[in-house]
């Protein structure tokens, strides 16, 4: 990194504070020792203009609709690539060779199984409990089980803790939807990949052999690389900051799943296939079309537009395709599913939202993709938890080995009572 400086004055005084450049995206003003050189904190509700940490997994330009992870861009990894490659590109730097994607998938498929107790953990649960709520505790409670891998100042152990943790997602997610449908578990099969074991543990019942469809496995797949890794967003900076008090990766996890529970952030997907149900029916497209572009009306589109991209959603661009490879494989036909298809081409060729970008973004798609599967709504977020598993281990360890870091403490704008006295209780 290269270091200018910036002058910040405030008052009478005035500091320079250096300028830091990363290899690609905009400075950044190392602010580190703002405080103790003039006593003022700096405000920024959300962290939106804050860089919270260095980081080499996952890079996003917004304006330009571009995401990188380790330098290769989403789209290419989600057309050539597999989860399974895509996460050993996160936790290892680079993409591996075939004898390392070999050696690197058989770990993670040794790792499959679950402590057999966990399922008279799962029984505490009511049946009707939302599959996130089980996810959530049951993650929190893996360290109760692998007590041989929560000692975070040691590289091996760290190391194990992250496969596990990729590895019995899938199981865990699949236990939960299983208990809550009052089936039996299914355990996984060393003999098939990631996404095909996880569809089989969620499907599958002893009474007959399982069978699925490749372009249904492809297709939730690419769902998992598609939502890997997100830079700095607020589950992951959750995961980090729990990481930044010494907990174990188990609970820091635990947390990123908690924080991702939250609708403003996991929801989405469940919220467009929602909206999707409440249009109904294809003729109906133009009144909410009409009604997306009335100011006064509070209805709005979801699954279109994003926070952070402010044009093309890459991760869209690939769902394009692999919503018709799913619709075509399964034979669909649903009146959802045909109002999805025109509303995006009627959005997509509207000038109202091509001047506003509001493009289709990846939930718009992956809700359809997961619902033509047969996913229930509450499975959707526990889908995208076990895809960001990958991104969360990796961004931990880059935590945890990065020399410069420290427990995190944001400070915060004070506007409460100035100092007052104790009153009795009888004199109040």
């Amino acid at each position: 990194m290269t270091e200018t400086t910036a002058k910040i004055t405030l008052g009478d005084k005035s500091v320079e504070s250096p300028i830091l450049s990363g290899t690609v995206g905009p400075d950044v003003v190392d602010i580190r020792k703002f405080y103790g050189q003039t006593g003022a904190f700096t405000y920024d509700p959300g962290f939106t203009s804050t860089a919270s940490c260095e980081s080499k997994l996952t890079y996003i330009d917004g304006d330009e609709g571009v995401l990188l992870h380790r330098g290769y861009p989403i789209g290419e990894l989600a057309e050539h690539s597999s989860f399974m490659e895509v996460a050993y590109l996160l936790l290892n730097g680079e993409l591996p060779s075939a004898d390392e994607l070999t050696r690197f998938d058989n770990t993670i498929t040794r790792h499959t199984m679950v402590h057999e107790q966990l399922a008279t953990f799962y029984r505490g649960f009511r049946r009707d409990a939302h599959p996130m709520a089980i996810l959530c505790g049951v993650v929190g409670a893996l360290s109760a089980f692998y007590h041989d891998s929560t000692d975070i100042n040691d590289p091996h152990q760290r190391m194990i803790a992250s496969h596990r943790l990729i590895a019995k997602m899938p199981t865990i997610a699949a236990m939960a939807y299983k208990y809550s449908v009052g089936q039996p578990f299914v355990y996984p099969r060393n003999d098939l990949g990631y996404t095909h074991n996880f569809l089989r543990m969620t499907f599958g019942v002893p009474a007959e052999e399982y069978q699925v469809d490749p372009a249904v496995v492809r297709a939730l797949d690419r769902i998992f690389i598609l939502h890997a890794d997100h830079e700095q967003n607020a589950s992951t900076s959750t995961v980090r900051l729990a990481g930044s008090s010494g907990a174990n990766p188990f609970a820091c996890i635990a947390a990123g799943i908690a924080c991702l529970w939250g609708p403003a952030h996991g929801g989405a997907n469940e919220a467009a296939l929602n909206m999707l149900r409440e249009i109904g029916r294809p003729e109906r497209i133009p009144e909410y079309i009409a009604r997306a572009k009335d100011k006064d009306d509070p209805f709005r589109l979801m699954g279109f537009g994003h926070r952070v991209y402010k044009n093309y959603d890459p991760r869209a661009t690939v769902m394009q395709k692999t919503v018709r490879e799913v619709f075509a494989a399964l034979q669909v036909n649903d009146p959802m599913f045909d109002v999805a298809l025109q509303l995006e081409e009627m959005a997509l060729n509207d000038d109202y939202f091509i001047e506003k970008k509001l493009f289709p973004n990846v939930d718009f798609y992956s809700g359809v993709i997961l619902s033509a599967i047969g996913f229930p709504t509450t499975m959707f977020t526990v889908l995208f938890a076990l895809a960001r598993t990958v991104g969360w281990v990796a961004q931990w360890n880059e935590m945890i080995s990065d020399p410069a870091q420290k427990i995190g403490r944001p400070r915060q704008l004070y506007t409460g009572p100035v100092q007052r006295s104790y009153v009795p209780v009888e004199k109040r």
